[in-house]
């Protein structure tokens, strides 16, 4: 009954499995889907990281309630990546399953996260050149203008240690809500599925290197003073603690509970 209402999930091996073949996929895309899908990432997660704005930008919400609820929009991003369908970096860390399983080479899995990487740049920058055009700023007095122009300063001053470790955090969240969104049947399921995560590392203060492409830029934008130099000394550990957090932590240890016998039987055949 169950089964036919669509009220199941798919079970933590069934979901490796699943996993590992939409990296697959994803490997052997051609190039210009791969680099308009990346795009369109980039923008996905600029508009959740537009809607995360807003909230912050509210004075009137106590610290813990803000948080909570701007994590919670900015949802929209990845809840738009997977449900519209998009190539994401951070997500695209879990390819990294297909790869240690022998089903793609190192070099398509390198090429995958670089090509997507810049794709995701292209779109999260270009929407904050839209939004910065567009008036957005003035927003609340303008007050968002400058909690937009707050956020990249903060970000461009963290430590290389913090942002790093903020970025293994964020990813190792991120890419459990890709997880558990490979759990779901329905949209709904996988709406619910990425909420609680990404609204927690949003809440938290992590590092997602793909929203600080669009953050940063905006920042830069609206006046704060932060350089290009600045914004790479926070992408350089961020886009570092993301794929540890990823890749490492989620798409490797998972591999290891659930498909390395599999990897192991196609060895010996």
């Amino acid at each position: 009954m169950a089964e036919l209402f669509g009220f199941d999930c798919y079970s933590p091996s069934e979901i490796a499995e699943r996993v590992e073949t939409v990296g697959v996929r994803k490997a052997n895309l051609p190039p210009v889907p791969m680099v308009a899908l990346g795009i369109l990432a980039g923008g996905f997660i600029g508009l959740g990281a537009l809607f995360a704005t807003l909230v912050f930008s509210d004075g009137t919400l106590g610290f813990a309630l803000g948080r909570v609820l701007a994590g919670v929009v900015f949802s929209l991003g990845l809840i738009l990546v997977v449900i519209a369908g998009a190539e994401l970096f951070t997500g695209n860390n879990l390819l990294v399953m297909a790869y240690v399983s022998g089903r793609i080479s190192l070099r398509k899995l390198l090429a995958n996260l670089s090509i997507v990487y810049v794709a995701n740049f292209v779109g999260a920058a270009g929407l904050a050149t839209l939004v910065a055009l567009s008036g957005y700023a003035r927003m609340n007095g303008e007050s968002v203008g400058e909690t937009a122009g707050a956020i990249a300063l903060a970000k461009v001053n963290l430590p290389f240690a913090e942002a790093f470790l903020k970025g293994v955090l964020c990813n190792l969240l991120v890419c459990l809500a890709v997880w558990l969104a490979m759990a779901g049947r329905t949209v709904t399921d996988r709406v619910v599925a990425i909420v609680f995560p990404v609204s927690a590392f949003v809440a938290a203060g992590f590092e997602h290197s793909i929203a600080n492409m669009y953050f940063i830029p905006l920042g830069m934008m609206l006046g704060a003073e932060v350089g290009v130099m600045d914004m790479l000394r926070n992408l350089v550990p961020v886009t570092l603690g993301n794929f540890v957090g990823g890749a490492v932590m989620v798409g490797l240890v998972y591999h290891t509970i659930y498909r390395r016998s599999h990897s192991l039987d196609d060895a010996d055949q």
